[in-house]
């Protein structure tokens, strides 16, 4: 005997049916589709469905941003956009939270709030790890559109008589294509600034102004020249 359900039903089950075919499809299929690689994402291991997962030892370029749960956002997909969000929330100095969004034309990080690790990124630049608070940046078309958030830049002890122990900060902003991080000492007297490209190229450059002829000596020393405007200045290009 067959028993005909009503269409309301019937149309309930169906959806019902889609959510869980859905809930079951693997978040490793949804970073391929996505091609993040292709935008400098990697990854050791994904797991899990694309409502949330987990993704071992994940990077971005040759930054590790480590072990994350992750998820593709239901909303996003609505409005022709595809957002993956990352958390990692164990208390330890090392949170994050943030997301990647891909759509035909652009690419970016949104929200990131985190504590990332940086040693030898930058060198010979003494950078020792970056902080994101609430950092958004979206490129379109190979151009940097939108930027916002604070940096902080955490320097090693790694020039004598230099003392960067409280980091240096600012907005992220757009020049032109580049993101453009402008980070500045509490003194003033030091200025770090970033420009990074959407292929992950940057040229970036340490200033310290000083009249002191023992530390003028210890930059020389380190590889800084004379700057045009007085102080000394570190200058390196390279790819994240």
């Amino acid at each position: 005997m067959t028993f005909l359900l009503p269409a309301r039903r019937r149309l309930f089950l169906l959806l019902v049916l889609l959510f869980a075919l859905v809930a079951l499809f693997p978040l490793r299929l949804a970073f391929n589709m996505l091609e993040l690689q292709d935008k400098g994402l990697a990854a050791r291991a994904i797991n899990g469905g694309v409502w949330w997962g987990n993704i071992e030892q994940l990077r971005l370029g040759r930054v590790m941003l480590g072990d994350v749960e992750a998820r593709v956002s239901p909303i996003q997909l609505l409005v022709g956009r595809a957002r993956m969000d990352f958390v990692r929330q164990t208390g330890a100095s090392d949170d994050l939270k943030g997301a990647v969004t891909v759509s035909n034309a652009s690419f970016g990080i949104d929200d990131v709030t985190a504590s990332i690790g940086a040693d030898g990124l930058l060198a010979p630049l003494p950078v020792s790890g970056v902080d994101f608070s609430d950092v958004s940046v979206r490129f379109t078309d190979g151009a940097c559109v939108r930027a916002q958030g604070r940096i902080k830049a955490r320097m090693a002890a790694a020039i004598q008589g230099l003392n960067l122990s409280q980091g240096l900060s600012g907005e992220a902003v757009c020049d032109g294509p580049a993101l453009f991080l402008p980070l500045v000492s509490q003194s003033g007297l030091e200025k770090f600034n970033l420009h990074i490209e959407a292929d992950g190229t940057y040229r970036a450059e340490l200033l310290v102004s000083t009249t002191d002829a023992a530390l003028a000596a210890t930059l020389a020393g380190n590889g800084f020249s004379r700057g045009a405007g007085g102080g000394y200045v570190l200058k390196i290009n390279g790819n994240l």
